[in-house]
């Protein structure tokens, strides 16, 4: 097993489980012979936060059985091995949706909160760990599983919104979801020009509507800087409540090298700007918006063998003006940058977890094929200009971060880390503290 970005390329063997009465006995077993040990869902982080320091994980996918739904009121208890795309199966025929969506409907419930994810909804839901209810972790250093609510181990369930995995294995979650009338979505496109058009765009439609997002041409310079489209949609009123089904098409192989260049990004950049009109409105199924990429199986592949990094950053609103279009700037100067770059506002709802990635601000997004002049030459100039205006980069999508800067980004990561279960451990919290 590795990480979705294969990079950096650390194998894992995976000791699987398939039943919760397993989980106590693997977990001591692979304390007592490896040190220690980490849980992996289905792979969906992207730098090395979901590998175990050891090389031996704790592999939590056959560990999907739904426990107990209540369609009244919304809820719906898993084990942490089911995906986000088998409880919207389940729950959309009902009328539920999920409160907060990642860019994939792959990633398992155990792994959508140890990394608090968030979603185009930031800026009226917040992160994923506000919907969750309850969840039951499993330690090394506690006889009997310990259930954590807000009010019941509070300081435990903190620590594991966001706790990468690390304060226990997670075994259970109560999730409350979202209720819908249909699940299709009207989206609303609008093609700005500058960056300034962007921040109009996102203080008039944030206000009006669930879900907002935009992607931007970060290879773009003179007179096209800035430009991009400004996505906005909401759940439509009337219309059938349909899971889709699973239609993805396959990336068969691995190639030698990335097929993601400047060359073929300038002229993907360029081409998709111009499909989108003006202003234009639609209907869309779910998957179409929340998941372009999950429509192509292994579509990480495309970066070659040796994988790919992405950079995600958030910007307090006091810099994000000037800070993302000087970051834009950098980029676009390197010639390397991505074919879904995207840039969104997320909002001032606080999370209940201690590392939650989201701020008040605004949240810079981009995929580079790796290369090693990613983190000798360009990243540390990013680095740099986000540390200047006061942001943090995201630990579930990050390779490279220094222990310093993940430290006065994340100044909590001491609860987190007297919290930590000594049977746990990952690459990358080694990298930035231990």
């Amino acid at each position: 097993m590795t990480s979705w970005g294969r990079y950096p390329y650390h194998t894992l063997a995976a000791h699987p489980c398939f039943w919760q009465t397993q989980l106590p006995d693997s977990l001591a077993a692979l304390q007592q012979t490896y040190g220690t040990t980490l849980p992996y869902g289905n792979g969906r982080s992207y730098g090395d936060s979901c590998m175990a320091a050891s090389g031996h994980a704790l592999a939590m996918r056959s560990l999907n059985r739904f426990i107990h739904v209540d369609w009244v009121q919304g809820r719906v208890m898993a084990e942490a091995g089911v995906t986000l795309g088998e409880i919207l199966a389940l729950a959309i025929p009902q009328g539920w949706f999920l409160p907060v969506t990642p860019g994939t409907q792959y990633a398992t419930l155990g792994g959508a909160i140890a990394n608090d994810v968030h979603g185009k909804n930031h800026h009226v839901r917040g992160t994923f760990g506000r919907y969750v209810t309850q969840c039951t972790l499993l330690r090394s250093d506690r006889e009997a599983p310990v259930l954590c609510t807000p009010t019941q181990e509070p300081a435990l369930f903190a620590a594991t919104i966001g706790g990468l995995g690390l304060t226990g294995v997670i075994a259970t979650a109560e999730l409350q979801l979202l209720p819908i009338r249909s699940s299709q979505l009207t989206v609303q496109q609008t093609r700005f020009d500058t960056l300034d058009a962007f921040f109009a765009l996102s203080a008039t439609w944030d206000a009006q509507r669930e879900y907002t997002v935009a992607w931007i041409d970060c290879l773009a310079t003179g007179k096209d800087a800035g430009r991009g489209v400004f996505f906005s949609a909401a759940h439509t009123e009337d219309g059938a409540l349909s899971a889709c089904h699973d239609t993805r098409r396959v990336m068969p192989f691995t190639p030698p090298v990335s097929l993601i260049n400047r060359h073929s990004l300038r002229l993907f950049n360029a081409a998709y700007y111009r499909a989108h009109r003006h202003d234009a409105q639609r209907q869309v199924t779910y998957p179409s918006f929340f998941y372009p990429l999950d429509r192509i199986r292994h579509w990480n592949r495309v970066y070659g063998q040796r994988g790919f990094q992405q950079y995600q950053c958030v910007i307090p609103d006091v810099a994000a003006q000037k800070t993302i279009a000087l970051l834009l700037q950098r980029i676009a100067q390197s010639g390397r940058g991505s074919f879904l770059a995207v840039l969104k506002r997320c909002g001032d709802i606080a999370s209940p977890g201690l590392l939650s990635f989201p701020m008040p601000g605004v949240s810079l997004a981009l995929d580079f094929a790796q290369h090693d002049a990613l983190t000798r030459e360009l990243f540390p100039v990013l680095d740099a200009i986000v540390r200047e205006a006061g942001g943090r980069l995201y630990p579930a999508k990050d390779a490279h971060m220094s222990g310093a800067d993940f430290r006065a980004a994340y100044p909590q990561w001491e609860q987190v880390e007297r919290l930590r279960d000594p049977a746990l451990c990952s690459h990358f919290w080694q990298r930035v503290i231990v």
